[in-house]
């Protein structure tokens, strides 16, 4: 007959040397996140040294009137409607009648 301790000692969990193989595809894997962010890295610096050391001015308006006429009136062709209530908390009043 098994004791407690027996049975809580035995190894259910199988052999754990046969398929070994988290090791070496753990290491793959992090040698591949490795050389993908090198080769990231190198490519972004590659397109930084592309760019110029300053960006061209672009003209300023001096006519306002102009850039504001450009603007169009997000409630053109809207009538006005009133969220607001008369009661003092914001909620809506109802009438008895």
């Amino acid at each position: 007959m098994l004791t407690a301790t027996q049975v809580l000692a035995q190894n259910n969990f199988g052999d754990t040397r046969t398929g070994g193989l988290a090791g070496p595809m753990g290491l793959f894997l992090i040698l591949l996140l490795a050389t993908a962010t090198v080769l990231l890295i190198r490519n972004m610096n590659a397109r930084l040294r592309r760019l110029p050391d300053r960006f061209p001015q672009q003209p300023q308006s001096t006519d306002h009137t102009r850039a504001d006429a450009a603007v169009g009136d997000p409630t053109d062709g809207m009538e006005k409607q009133d969220s607001s209530s008369n009661a003092p908390d914001g909620r809506q009043q109802h009438r008895n009648g």
